[in-house]
């Protein structure tokens, strides 16, 4: 896919990972759709980097997991752009507890709200007006090896990746579904002491940036030849 000229959603894309999928897909001509559900003022910072790129942008204030909302930023797209190719299922919470006795109900419904249900009812309400284009969901190694978050975490991530596996069976060849699942991921809020554990559990020696992931997503995205594959970004942590 040719992603100039391009309309992308991307959620959860006030800052971390998604504000750098944002920029990444504003320096190759897309116009984004920078979705938030707290952080007024971080939605505005990416959409001016994305904007200092030359980029089109659209801020809409969505929660993922409120479908009238969800269905609302897509038709405020539709208004803006005129269609949706591209679709990046990021927002995500981590949640509270990491002990499987801690993991009380509330927390249990919360992380699998956001992080899975709220990409499949973005997803749903894509499709509705996506005949052509492309999803990237991004996932986690806990998906894979149960991480060391939470029990909820990990759950709500397998299932993403289980969902991203079905939408690719169900939506191709018109719709290429893939998913990314990093390792640890420096957002600006890992202190030096776990930074420097984490390095030293990484065959690279280091922890991964948000463009390391966003120049993941970028390749699924430009190949016509990828679907239903998850794309580990670990520095070599989890090999399969």
């Amino acid at each position: 896919m040719r992603l100039d000229g391009k309309v992308a959603i991307v959620t959860g894309s006030a800052r971390g990972i998604g504000r750098a999928i944002a920029v990444e897909l504003a320096k190759r001509g897309v116009k984004v759709v920078i979705n938030y559900a707290h952080s007024d003022a971080e939605a505005r910072k990416t959409a001016e980097l994305c904007r200092a790129h030359g980029a089109e942008t659209l801020l809409v204030k969505a929660d993922v997991t409120d479908r009238e909302q969800v269905r609302e930023m897509v038709e405020r797209t539709i208004a803006r752009f005129g269609g949706i190719d591209i679709l990046i299922n990021n927002a995500g919470i981590l949640g509270k507890a990491r002990d499987p006795l801690e993991v009380t109900d509330e927390d249990w419904d919360a992380v699998l709200d956001v992080n899975l249900r709220g990409a499949f009812v973005v997803t749903q309400e894509v499709l509705h007006h996506m005949k052509k284009g492309k999803i990237v969901n991004i996932a986690s190694i806990a998906g894979k090896d149960g991480g060391t978050v939470g029990p909820h975490y990990a759950a709500s991530k397998g299932g993403l990746i289980a969902l991203t596996f079905n939408l690719a069976r169900h939506l191709a060849p018109d719709i290429l579904v893939n998913a990314v699942a990093p390792g640890p991921v420096d957002t600006g809020l890992i202190d030096e002491e776990t930074k420097e554990r984490l390095r030293k559990l990484s065959l690279t020696g280091q922890i991964a940036k948000p463009e390391d992931i966003a120049h993941t997503v970028v390749f699924l995205l430009e190949n016509d030849h990828v679907t239903g594959e998850l794309v580990d970004v670990n520095g070599g942590r989890l090999m399969d």
